[in-house]
């Protein structure tokens, strides 16, 4: 939660099948999500679009050209990809344990310097401080981004980094680390410019949940895609939305603003088409940071 002072199965390797249902068309054994009628011509498992490999008779699975199927095609064809388009990695958690390991760093800096570091560098729009004027609207833009790694108590980051472990985790297996990342950092950027476009401007606001809320839309967004039960993660949210605006002390604004920016941003990731994935889904990414930024030049015209 920002303070003012269900998920997703890990992608499968190009070694395992899914398991496949007797009574209905069979699966992709990379992806089992996906249904198909394709068959590898050599070793005849089912294989969906992304995976299937032009032969000189039929199409062949990744596995049997990498053993040698003489198609010629380089080995970034046939590299393993996820849902989004990302790279199945080996460590697929490895981006959200980096960001854990950041925003406790940060947090452990906060303990040792005290209110003089988290002063510099949590998000207010316009306040006296330190003997002079501070905020976003001076010249310290800085503070949409900083704000992020910043916590105001052990609860406070306990429980987002709870929070991202599960929710980021699978997630960051779904879509693929720059897609994660890229998604991570657009919705925290867009929960910190709504607070700072309508908070009051002397309120210093600090936390990850914008980001953390930008994760949770996207969650459904994906969960929906993949047809998985959407009560879990729905009831996750509500419940999350219920401490939003039921605590005192929370930017709900980082909230929302971060969960509509993954909603958004979930979508392009989960639905682009795949001729044109990558173009349309950093473009939207592109298109919500245009969007920060209006908001942030407009808030500043305003205090300024």
């Amino acid at each position: 939660m920002d303070q003012a002072p269900g998920s997703p199965q890990d992608p499968q390797g190009p070694g395992d099948q899914g398991p496949q249902d007797a009574e209905g068309p069979p699966t992709c054994y990379r992806h089992p999500d996906r249904e198909t009628g394709i068959r590898c011509t050599r070793c005849e498992r089912p294989i969906c679009t992304d995976c299937m490999v032009s032969a000189s008779v039929g199409f062949q699975c990744p596995d049997c050209v990498r053993e040698g199927s003489g198609t010629g095609h380089p080995a970034t064809a046939t590299q393993p990809r996820t849902l989004a388009g990302g790279t199945v990695t080996a460590d697929p958690r490895l981006v959200t344990k980096v960001l854990i390991g950041i925003n406790l760093a940060a947090f452990l800096v906060q303990l040792s310097l005290g209110d003089r570091f988290t002063d510099s560098f949590d998000l207010f729009g316009r306040a006296w401080l330190s003997g002079e004027m501070q905020g976003v609207a001076e010249g310290q833009p800085y503070r949409l981004l900083t704000a992020m790694f910043l916590h105001g108590s052990y609860i406070h980051i306990l429980f987002n980094m709870l929070s991202l472990w599960w929710i980021g985790g699978p997630l960051e297996a779904a879509l693929g680390r720059a897609r994660y990342l890229a998604l991570y950092f657009v919705s925290g950027l867009a929960g910190s410019a709504l607070t700072y476009l309508i908070a009051d401007p002397l309120q210093p606001s600090l936390g990850a949940s914008g980001a953390i809320f930008g994760l949770f839309g996207a969650t459904a967004v994906l969960m929906r895609r993949l047809r998985y039960d959407m009560r879990p993660v729905i009831a996750l949210l509500v419940i999350n939305l219920i401490f939003t605006f039921g605590w005192s002390n929370i930017a709900w604004q980082a909230h929302i603003g971060g969960l509509v920016a993954g909603v958004v941003v979930g979508y392009a990731m989960v639905h682009a088409p795949r001729e044109r994935r990558a173009l349309i889904q950093y473009g939207v990414c592109a298109l919500v940071l245009l969007a920060v930024v209006v908001a942030t030049l407009v808030r500043t015209a305003q205090l300024v």
